[in-house]
């Protein structure tokens, strides 16, 4: 079960990996503009936001464990 869920873990590790080499070719093809650059940040950063005032113990941004 443990190395179901380390194999699981690093396909989200990899997916994650992905994800600004998506948004750069979205750039570079015109699909994303400059304003929805700025709303996916915006949305990210009051996420941060609202997970430290309900004192999660994860962050968002890293998906790991803060310590």
């Amino acid at each position: 079960m443990t190395a179901r869920v380390a194999e699981m873990q690093a396909k989200v590790v990899e997916a994650e990996a992905q994800v600004p080499l998506a948004m750069a070719e979205a750039f570079r093809s015109g699909n994303l503009g400059i304003m929805d650059y700025y709303r996916i940040k915006n949305l990210g950063a009051d996420t941060d936001m609202r997970s430290k005032i309900a004192g999660t113990d994860e962050s968002p941004d890293s998906g790991n464990p803060k310590k």
